[in-house]
């Protein structure tokens, strides 16, 4: 399991006083404001620790100020960073919930067992989730119901689904 997971990328400055804005990974943007220490993983694998100073919201970003970067001379060259949390101080998970770092790179098998790819990616929607399976030939879209999704199990490997009629030959 991965000991940081990524909730945003640094997608642009806000203003010249070292506020940047923030393209949310995470579902609900709102929990940028519980967030208190951040890591920036620079594109060159380097990881930076921040303190949260400030969060505010526009147009579905998030703005963030971090203790001691006060000049957008000093942070405009991490644009395109992600940022993480570490494991330990992510919010909570519901029961029967995931996070999507510990799914990808799943085996997804069907009802017999037959593996069908690995899980590649989640894809949010409005209504729900897709999920892209990949063999390495091809890619196969899963919605993230009940009827398709039958069980996820990260702790043994694999996520196990029904491939309603019609999903497999797209």
């Amino acid at each position: 399991m991965e000991e940081y997971l990524r909730v945003g990328v640094f997608a642009s400055t806000h203003g010249i006083r070292g506020e940047i804005k923030v393209f949310p990974t995470t579902e609900d943007v709102n929990r940028f404001r519980q967030l208190k220490k951040l890591v920036m993983e620079t594109r060159k694998g380097e990881r930076i620790p921040l303190e949260v100073e400030q969060v505010r919201f526009l147009k579905g970003m998030a703005l963030l100020k971090f203790k001691g970067w006060d000049d957008i001379n000093q942070i405009e060259r991490y644009r395109g960073s992600d940022l993480l949390v570490a494991r330990e101080d992510a919010i909570p998970l519901e029961e029967g919930e995931f996070y999507v770092a510990d799914l990808l790179g799943l085996p997804v098998l069907d009802e017999e067992g037959r593996e069908l790819g690995r899980l590649k990616e989640v894809l949010p929607t409005g209504a729900n989730d897709v999920y892209v399976v990949s063999d390495g030939r091809r890619e196969l879209l899963l919605p993230a119901i009940e009827e398709c999704i039958l069980e996820i199990c990260p702790e043994e490997g694999y996520l196990r689904v029904h491939l309603m009629e019609g999903l497999e030959e797209l």
